[in-house]
């Protein structure tokens, strides 16, 4: 299967919060808006977080380890958790929700590194992608890092990713509005 339609959506992405959020001071980078908000430099260190938790599961099927759930096995169920997940994680972000413990961004400090790492992440994720296209060939389904029996096909995974990259981006938008006081939006759907 062609994954350039997930490389390309990952390098634009790249682009938009490298061209409207890296080269913000490490001050804006990481200030709340409020207590219950994340910084910008808490979404990247989230999303940083989340698709590396993807990596295992890739890494088992790559290798033939991987044991899927026995809800693997239902196709109504595969496509329903996929359809409801994706829902989940539409960029409009009309549907506030809270993180899995296991996805919480990971900054005891600020790092002035981040950019940086999250370059070096989207580059690495998208190898990765390019590495399952035999595997998206076959049908390949997983499971959520976050629960087991949450199952959906792979190529789901990857719109998941990229969705959810989008929607962060989004939040990005929001935060830096925030903190500066402006009224302008993000970047449009172009992403």
């Amino acid at each position: 299967m062609d994954t350039s339609k997930w490389t390309q959506q990952i390098d634009a992405i790249t682009d938009a919060f490298f061209a409207d959020f890296g080269s913000l001071s490490q001050d804006v980078i990481f200030r709340k808006p409020a207590p219950d908000v994340w910084s910008i430099g808490e979404n990247l260190a989230h999303i940083i977080r989340i698709n590396e938790s993807y990596y295992p599961i890739l890494d088992a099927l790559m290798d033939g380890s991987y044991r899927p759930a026995w809800t693997s096995n239902i196709g109504f169920i595969v496509s329903f958790f996929g359809d409801t997940v994706l829902r989940s994680v539409n960029p409009d972000r009309s549907n506030r929700m809270k993180t899995f413990p296991l996805w919480e961004p990971q900054l005891s400090e600020p790092d002035i590194h981040l950019f940086e790492k999250f370059k070096a992440h989207q580059s690495e994720l998208k190898s990765r992608i390019e590495g399952c296209s035999t595997l998206l060939d076959k049908g390949a389904i997983i499971n959520s890092p976050a629960n087991k029996y949450l199952v959906y096909k792979l190529e789901t995974a990857f719109d998941i990713i990229v969705t959810h990259e989008k929607r962060h981006y989004e939040q990005c938008a929001d935060t830096l509005r925030q903190i500066s006081g402006h009224t302008g939006g993000g970047r449009d759907n172009s992403l």
